[in-house]
């Protein structure tokens, strides 16, 4: 049985709150942010399920191909390749082993964040966070691509890869995932 959390959150009240008594240059500097929250339980231990992600030859989702300039640290620099397209660029931002790590795209204006965190359970099993967050002066002009990028397909790939931490971790208790599912 799967259980999964997630959670959908516009941060449309920063673009609405501007008062219409301002004036339109300082309306346009009001920033938006999406966020996409989605938690999944593994049957891998903590300290696996953070070697396992940490180690980008384990990103699986097909097409995209992910590579890694230097070690998994701060600073470091990745990109993503898709058939057809301009590589994507992307940086480490923050590392804080073995619960936390910030991945960002820069964007024109704007900045989507990727922030993991791994918690452990009493059970020896391990929950893994991914919040989604779009920011910047242009967000808004991104809305549309983060919504069709990640709200459908977050919670498959989030559950595929517990199941492959779960699956290659020799200690675990079963090869299945749990997790818990909200929207708000």
């Amino acid at each position: 049985m799967a259980n999964s959390e997630y959670m959908l959150n516009t941060r449309q009240h920063q673009r609405d709150s501007v008062s219409p008594k301002l004036k339109p240059e300082v309306q346009r500097m009001a920033s938006v942010a999406r966020e996409i929250t989605y938690s999944v339980e593994t049957n891998a231990s903590p300290a696996f399920a953070w070697h396992y992600w940490t180690n980008i030859a384990n990103w699986d989702d097909p097409p995209a191909e992910f590579e890694l300039d230097g070690p998994f640290a701060t600073g470091s620099r990745g990109a993503t390749r898709l058939p057809r397209q301009e590589p994507v660029h992307w940086f480490i931002r923050d590392v804080a082993p073995p619960s936390a790590a910030t991945i960002e795209m820069s964007l024109d204006g704007a900045a989507l964040l990727f922030v993991w965190r791994f918690v452990g359970l009493a059970d020896g099993r391990t929950r893994l966070t991914q919040r989604i967050v779009l920011k910047g002066e242009k967000a808004d002009m991104y809305l549309s691509q983060v919504k069709a990028a990640f709200t459908a397909n977050l919670p498959d790939g989030m559950n595929k890869l517990a199941t492959a931490m779960a699956n290659a971790d020799p200690s675990h208790v079963s090869p299945s995932p749990s997790s818990q599912c909200s929207i708000s």
